[in-house]
């Protein structure tokens, strides 16, 4: 069998459009944890929450939210994620459909873009996840 190398160490840029929210909390806490893995391996690593994603970042929602029953908190993921050095972006034209201005966002959120930077992140990035 050869040899097989999964690294190339070349730098790595990693968007994940995180649509899913807490309607779906069982698909809230693997975008953080994989985005948390990348970053640790050196890739630049963007979440973009955007649709019923950026009811994720709204205050208290993601401190009262977990994947699963008795299971830790997405907020704590979250956390994990910012501190490998994962950076957030919240969509500005999601937020008044689901009636939130930006100063209902958690702090973690780094930046609110438009639609168009999500294209622009998306075509120049290496790869993209969707959740």
């Amino acid at each position: 069998m050869a040899d097989r190398e999964y690294l190339d160490h070349d730098a790595k840029t990693v968007v994940i459009v995180m649509t899913s929210g807490p309607s779906t909390p069982q698909r809230c806490a693997t975008p953080f944890y994989i985005g948390a893995l990348l970053a640790a391996m050196d890739a630049d690593v963007t979440i973009f929450f955007t649709m019923e994603g950026v009811r994720l970042v709204k205050k208290g929602v993601p401190d009262n939210l977990a994947a699963m029953e008795g299971g830790k908190r997405i907020i704590e993921f979250m956390r994990d994620a910012k501190n490998a050095g994962v950076t957030f972006h919240a969509c500005n034209p999601a937020l008044p459909g689901y009636e939130m201005e930006k100063d209902d966002l958690i702090p973690e959120i780094d930046e609110v873009s438009s639609g168009g930077a999500l294209a622009d992140m998306i075509l120049s990035s290496d790869k993209v996840l969707f959740f």
